[in-house]
């Protein structure tokens, strides 16, 4: 992710049918979660996702405005849908803020989470520091009913930040979520993708759930001195 610097490149539960209502951010929250370090980030992930948003079906560049709604009206309308005792594919938990991450397989124990929300030109404000993930807060706290969006970078000027190994995370990997209210919410990885930042699949990402879920998103794939990291990388995971 891309960290502080001069060439830093820059949530959930409706219906599936009406998964149309999508976060008019839903691309910028990861155009600039990478510095590029001394090092790229590890070549063993899978190729990235070329496919167009004709063929993904439901991709939106990063810059184009979204179908309806603000991050913040679609996080709160999310939000009302359910309640969260329990919803049709799986048991959710009550609302309760991210305190800390661990990703066993990639080797991440993070002890701080940090709040990420709106910049003022309605972008996803990033970590200022590269070791810490970021929740977006007006999205599902991780374990209730909808998509957790957690993101963070994948190095720094210094070197591999917090999600520098995400593309090796692979189907079954757990991932365990500190609440505030003493909970572990734990997520089991479903898959991961890359995608060309100008094929984001933005419903697949921030659309509707029917179960509480967790994206975990960082950068990716060639790196441009203008532009920053050309890709993205996504983590799916869904509450156990």
């Amino acid at each position: 992710m891309d960290s502080a610097s001069k060439q830093s490149g820059r949530r959930g539960a409706v219906s599936v049918a009406a998964a149309a209502v999508l976060l008019l951010v839903a691309g910028v929250i990861v155009t600039v979660i990478g510095v590029r370090g001394p090092e790229a980030p590890p070549a063993a992930a899978p190729e990235v996702a070329s496919a167009s948003p004709t063929q993904a079906g439901d991709s939106t560049p990063a810059n184009t405005p979204m179908e309806a709604g603000s991050p913040k009206e679609q996080a709160s309308a999310n939000g009302r849908r359910r309640p969260a005792a329990q919803a049709d594919f799986g048991l959710t938990l009550p609302g309760s803020s991210p305190v800390g991450l661990s990703i066993p397989r990639i080797g991440v124990r993070a002890d701080k989470i940090v709040g990420l929300g709106l910049a003022s030109d309605g972008s996803i404000e990033v970590p200022r520091d590269a070791s810490a993930p970021g929740w977006f807060t007006p999205g599902p706290s991780p374990g209730q009913l909808g998509p957790a969006v957690i993101a963070g970078h994948v190095d720094s000027e210094s070197g591999p930040a917090v999600f520098y190994r995400l593309g090796e995370l692979r189907p079954g990997d757990r991932v365990e979520v500190s609440r505030a209210d003493g909970s572990v919410a734990t997520f089991a990885v479903d898959k991961v993708e890359h995608y060309e930042k100008d094929a984001f699949p933005t419903r697949s990402v921030y659309g509707s759930t029917d179960r509480a879920e967790l994206r975990l998103i960082t950068c990716s794939g060639k790196y441009d001195s203008d532009t920053g990291y050309l890709s993205n990388t996504v983590a799916y995971a869904h509450l156990v």
